[in-house]
């Protein structure tokens, strides 16, 4: 998978345009990653940042951890910061490079295939604050953004599904019927995970492209997430909902989503069906009690998109014709988790 990107990456490495290099690393790819990063790169001198892996640490406090480390090794303007990590990590990462001395360069590597298809590109990044999902930071854009397969080897069955709430997202909001959901669920999601990496990423980036500062198309990125969000950070501070991976919250809230498509849009009922189906074969029903909905519901305050306390929505008419800025009422909310609940 484009294997001459490391070819590019090692001569800008060689060409002396750097005076230091950094590679920002967790826990996780420290131990798993980092030898192969190395081995495909050769480089040999670099400062290696780690930090703790997890949402969790995706805050303000590591952010300093980070900058106190470049000001440890001399950081100056002409210094190189690699992400190496999920999209967590290049999210923060991004963050730290483009605020430490007014904007450092940096590269990401996402490991994930979440990171893939989607976090590591666009240009958004940032942290979250008093866990609350990206709500500090800026867009800046990476220099490139290395996609390599061979990461994902390193990777649970899990946290490889788990990636694949962002595929399913793009795959419902794209028209081209060769990529779209029905498409989609044809393919191997093992074998053809290459295929699905080059494809679904460059639908993302086609959106962004049309609109980098989220102002008009580039809100439909948000399907499934209004809702997606409200609940991960719900379950980072609930006691009686696990703390869930960024994809098992995207997949509900894009059923959710997708219901309220229905009631509203005529989002077709077989459609809806059909994906919840799908869903239910790579990810767990979780169970929410009226509590639960009630506070998710209250946190959907705080998402980005909405404009003078009104909840914006995107919602699908069917699959590939996304509509923004809709809003919804409480009990329909309240309805769609009912439908996510219930059993097919």
């Amino acid at each position: 998978m484009k294997t001459d990107q490391y070819s590019l990456l090692k001569e800008k490495l060689s060409s002396k345009a750097f005076s230091s290099i950094f590679v920002l690393v967790d826990d996780n790819t420290d131990k798993f990653c980092l030898d192969i990063f190395i081995k495909k790169t050769k480089i040999d001198e670099f400062n290696k940042i780690t930090i703790n892996s997890g949402e969790q640490n995706k805050n303000i406090d590591t952010c300093q951890i980070i900058w106190d480390k470049l000001n440890a090794f001399n950081a100056d303007r002409k210094s190189l910061l690699i992400n190496l990590g999920g999209g967590v990590l290049t999210d923060m990462g991004g963050f730290v490079a483009s605020t430490y001395l007014r904007g450092i360069t940096f590269i990401n590597i996402p490991t994930t295939l979440l990171g893939m298809v989607d976090a590591a590109h666009g240009g958004k990044t940032g942290i979250d604050f008093k866990l609350l999902k990206n709500q500090i930071g800026l867009f800046s854009d990476p220099t490139e953004v290395i996609l390599d397969s061979d990461y994902l080897s390193t990777l649970t069955k899990d946290e490889f599904l788990n990636g694949y709430a962002e595929v399913f997202k793009h795959s419902l909001l794209t028209n081209k019927k060769d990529l779209n959901f029905n498409s989609l669920i044809k393919l191997d999601f093992y074998k053809d995970v290459t295929f699905i990496i080059e494809k679904y990423s460059e639908i993302k980036k086609e959106i962004v492209e049309l609109d980098k500062f989220e102002s008009n198309q580039r809100k439909i990125l948000n399907l499934g997430h209004t809702i997606g969000h409200a609940i991960e950070s719900y379950s980072y501070i609930s006691s009686s909902l696990n703390e869930l991976k960024h994809g098992e919250a995207i997949i509900v809230g894009l059923i959710t989503e997708l219901y309220i498509s229905h009631k509203l849009l005529g989002f077709p009922l077989k459609d809806l069906q059909n994906i919840k189906k799908t869903f239910s074969e790579y990810f767990d029903v979780i169970s929410f009690s009226d509590k639960d909905i009630e506070q998710i519901h209250d946190l959907m305050i705080y998402d980005k998109k909405n404009e003078a306390d009104k909840l914006n929505f995107v919602l699908l008419e069917e699959i590939g014709s996304p509509v923004i800025d809709q809003q919804i009422t409480k009990e329909l909310f309240i309805e769609a988790f009912k439908f996510y609940s219930k059993s097919l």
